[in-house]
């Protein structure tokens, strides 16, 4: 990569700063994860900026962290009048130098992130995290929620001292459950709840007596069965499959994401996690590893659903080494989507239909796939097997959408003329 291609003045300028020697490996790092020539052109003037101001603070090399930055960010950067500076955003700015970090520390030149929490803490997340892996079969997702709250918890109850459950009183565990959810969703609230339940169970498993904690954690009042689920009418259905431009390779891929999830109910987790080796062409089946659990299940592959996948696959997908079935079509390249990106496909198809995505999710999908599959005369179990529910109790709410059997069963109002 020659110094004119990226801006003589920003190449120039890191010559003479702390940051010279990691120049070639900053640029190399960002080329080898499909940036564009432009991008890395502005990420360089970025970092070009922060050595300059490096240089006029006497910075050394082995003092830059996430510190030092976010004081550049916030500080310098709004009162800048650095002579020729180079105007950027300010999110290519903090983009260039997270970049920057990483690159340092995969070389050795600057230290390792510092623990923000206390060692006692980090550790006993980390046995939380492999209890509810190994024992409990959690998702990835799922034991990451459950982290969130439960350090929250041990911070309140413990901050920097060692862990003492024989230190937590009941009214404790009910205090802070209350503090925590208040101003939100019931919903919330139970998963709040719910996370000190996880923890204290695992205190459980590993020998602690906290019966008395236990049933001190408040049940939030959740009526599972109080909604009918949302879903779409046919006509909008088709509307929005036709909302994905199947013209462009990331079109192609996401109305791909987007029938696996219409036509088979798919979790976003485990779109996501697709590879290539799960479609099975001869036999016509997709193999599932469920984001919920420790299993693998084989579906029917749809016509219209393989249809899609191959069209993806043969004029869409990009080359890469990388054996996920879905990839980014953005730098950085060669790293599959993450569930994120399965959303923002999905609400950004919403929002061309002229919906409102913001109260619309992607298990609106999922909820219109139970409710066809009902009106087709499906049964419980199948719409169970299908989506994969541990329990048939889950499925059970789809039956407040089958208004026509609703009908047979219905009573009539006591007193009314039939």
């Amino acid at each position: 990569m020659e110094a004119d291609q990226l801006g003589v003045r920003s190449w120039r300028q890191l010559d003479d700063s702390v940051l010279a020697a990691s120049r070639p490996a900053y640029v190399g790092y960002l080329q080898s994860h499909g940036y564009a020539l432009h991008t890395i052109g502005h990420y360089l003037a970025s970092v070009a900026h922060f050595s300059r101001w490096l240089s006029s603070k006497r910075i050394r090399l082995d003092q830059i962290d996430e510190n030092l930055v976010r004081q550049f960010i916030s500080v310098h950067l709004p009162s800048c009048d650095c002579p020729g500076r180079r105007k950027c955003a300010l999110n290519f700015t903090r983009a260039a130098l997270k970049h920057l970090l990483k690159v340092l520390r995969a070389d050795g030149r600057i230290r390792p992130p510092p623990l923000r929490l206390p060692g006692t803490i980090v550790d006993e997340l980390n046995r939380l995290d492999a209890y509810l892996d190994e024992i409990r079969g959690l998702a990835a997702s799922t034991r990451r929620n459950h982290r969130d709250c439960v350090h929250d918890f041990l911070v309140y109850q413990f901050g920097s001292r060692r862990i003492d459950m024989c230190r937590i009183k009941p009214a404790d565990v009910l205090h802070f459950v209350v503090e925590r959810s208040t101003g939100h969703a019931p919903s919330s609230a139970g998963a709040i709840a719910s996370s000190v339940r996880v923890y204290l169970r695992f205190r459980q498993f590993s020998g602690d007596d906290i019966e008395a904690l236990m049933a001190a954690v408040p049940k939030v009042a959740v009526w599972s069965m109080a909604r009918v689920p949302k879903l779409l009418t046919q006509v909008q259905l088709a509307q929005f499959l036709n909302a994905f431009d199947t013209q462009t390779a990331s079109g192609r891929r996401d109305y791909a994401m987007a029938r696996l999830l219409v036509d088979l109910g798919l979790r976003v987790g485990e779109v996501a996690a697709l590879q290539l080796a799960d479609v099975d062409w001869h036999e016509g089946t997709l193999r599932i590893r469920a984001a919920k659990c420790k299993r693998v299940d084989l579906l029917p592959l749809p016509a219209l659903t393989g249809r899609a996948l191959i069209d993806y696959e043969r004029f869409g997908r990009p080359q890469t080494a990388s054996r996920a079935l879905f990839v980014r079509h953005r730098a950085p390249f060669d790293r599959p989507v993450t569930p994120a990106v399965v959303c923002s496909a999905i609400r950004l198809a919403y929002a061309r239909c002229g919906w409102p995505s913001t109260s619309m999710g992607t298990h609106l999908l999922r909820h219109t796939v139970a409710t066809r599959m009902l009106g087709n005369g499906a049964s419980l179990k199948d719409i169970a097997d299908v989506l994969r529910h541990r329990s048939i109790n889950t499925t059970m709410i789809y039956t407040k959408v089958d208004f026509r059997r609703l009908a047979a069963v219905v009573s009539p109002w006591p007193g009314s003329r039939s």
